[in-house]
């Protein structure tokens, strides 16, 4: 890895303390600062703290995120301070969501096999989105303090225990079971952006290990117990099925659509189109939000959140050829879809390829890297540190489970500016599938607007000998 030298003093942090004071004293009333008061004062608070503690990686993010508030903001803001305080403060906010997204590039290191990311303004607007989303999950996230981190140690240590106990450990591919087809699916008939669909239902059959600690809590969760699914078929005959696994947060109709536009896959490559929800996603979540309870909270939650995934996901595949015994299928995920599309392949060997977008594909370095410093120091003398994680974390994880699809099907691809996913996690998955990835000029959320990711995915199609070759050149409808 190419490691810039450290700075004492970040002289671009004077852009966000100006924006910040701006912000909050520009303009004066009620109104003013109904707009200004949170994105001004972290506009401030996050220069300050690049000025006088540079390291901490939630500096860029709150940064990205209070600038893309801003952005929004600054418009309400002419209205009520007039157009003139209003149109800088727009000015400043935009100045300070691409300062974010310089320094989150300028310091991170080049993984070794990764491609420089490009140096200029429209990778600093990109980085920068992701840093806005990161800020919105660092944020957001739930992380023990006090007496409940105790509590959560006492908990991960537990369940280390078990998984010892039960030899899973020293033998994770004995962890997972083959669960069987659906017996039952509804269908209801949906349609949203001009496209008609059907919502899928049915039981999922998982069963936490009872012997794990938070199994009782999980198969509590009844909401989650029901699984969901977004289908888009053809009637005229058997067409190849393209399985679509989200990502974090998502698992709702009308963001699915997005990530997986129905105008390119279902309509103009002519393909049957899946998108499973995974468990505490969407319609099955567990908090109030999409995702809750999934990545963040006890690690047991995650080990029990990603087992099912993987249940779940294969049950939909047995489902698939439930109805059709000899159905051509490819699988196609994008961040934490990445990861279980990889998982999957793991698994499962009928299958004509899968596509790994951005995975992330190491849960420990991806939770740990966001903890506040207080907590992860703490967190390392409880005996708690990475190492400990990714131990705990190898019964779900791709990298300890050789892939049962040949070479050939396994694709990757990866931006070279991510922030939500590093580098380093599709460069790991690349090694133990022994493939190349490829890579675009971009970041996490910017993947759709790169001709390369397209041309990747169409080109595990084509290779796999799904009757796409004439479609190829038509017009790509909306999503």
């Amino acid at each position: 890895m190419a490691w810039l030298k450290p700075k004492q003093w970040e002289p671009l942090s004077a852009i966000p303390i100006a924006a910040g004071i701006v912000w909050l004293f520009g303009g004066h009333g009620i109104a003013w600062w109904i707009f200004a008061l949170v994105p001004g004062t972290l506009m401030l608070a996050s220069g300050v703290s690049l000025l006088f503690w540079p390291g901490d990686l939630r500096h860029t993010e709150y940064l990205g995120a209070a600038a893309f508030v801003g952005m929004f903001a600054a418009i309400p803001e002419m209205i009520v301070g007039g157009f003139g305080i209003g149109a800088l403060c727009l000015v400043l906010a935009i100045a300070c969501f691409l300062v974010s997204g310089r320094l989150a590039l300028a310091r991170e290191p080049v993984a070794e096999g990764a491609p420089e990311p490009d140096r200029s303004i429209a990778m600093d607007a990109k980085v920068a989105l992701d840093e806005a989303l990161l800020g919105y999950f660092v944020g957001s996230a739930r992380i023990a303090s006090g007496d409940a981190t105790d509590r959560m140690i006492a908990e991960t240590f537990k369940l280390e225990r078990s998984l010892e106990a039960g030899g899973w450990l020293s033998d994770p591919s004995t962890f997972h079971h083959a669960p069987p087809a659906p017996l039952e699916v509804s269908a209801t008939p949906r349609r949203l952006f001009g496209h008609d669909y059907q919502a899928l239902s049915w039981r999922s059959e998982f069963v936490a290990h009872a012997d794990l600690p938070g199994s009782q809590h999980w198969a509590n969760q009844k909401r989650n117990g029901q699984c969901a699914a977004w289908m888009l078929k053809h009637a005229d005959g058997p067409r190849p099925w393209i399985v679509c696994i989200h990502g974090y947060r998502m698992g709702h109709a009308w963001m699915d659509f997005g990530l997986f536009p129905p105008g390119w896959l279902h309509e103009r490559l002519g393909l049957n189109v899946l998108m499973p929800v995974l468990p505490a996603h969407g319609p099955r979540r567990i908090g109030a939000r999409s995702g809750d309870f999934y990545l963040d909270g006890d690690l047991f939650n995650v080990v029990h959140a990603q087992t099912q995934a993987l249940w779940d996901l294969r049950s939909a595949l047995r489902w698939i050829r439930a109805q059709e015994p000899n159905a051509r299928i490819g699988v196609l995920g994008y961040s934490l879809g990445g990861y279980n599309a990889s998982l999957l392949g793991a698994f499962e060997d009928a299958l004509d390829f899968i596509v790994a977008g951005i995975p992330v594909i190491d849960f420990a370095s991806a939770l740990m890297r966001h903890l506040p410093p207080e907590h992860l120091r703490y967190l390392q003398a409880q005996g708690l540190d990475e190492e400990r994680y990714r131990r705990i974390l190898q019964v779900i994880s791709p990298l300890v489970h050789p892939a049962r699809i040949a070479p050939e099907r396994r694709y990757i691809f990866a931006g070279a500016g991510d922030r939500v996913v590093l580098p380093a996690h599709p460069i790991r998955l690349a090694k133990h599938w022994d493939v190349p990835v490829q890579w675009y000029q971009g970041a996490h959320l910017t993947f759709r607007r790169a001709p390369q990711v397209r041309a990747h995915i169409e080109a595990a199609m084509q290779r796999a000998g799904w009757p796409i070759e004439g479609r190829l050149g038509r017009a790509v409808g909306a999503a």
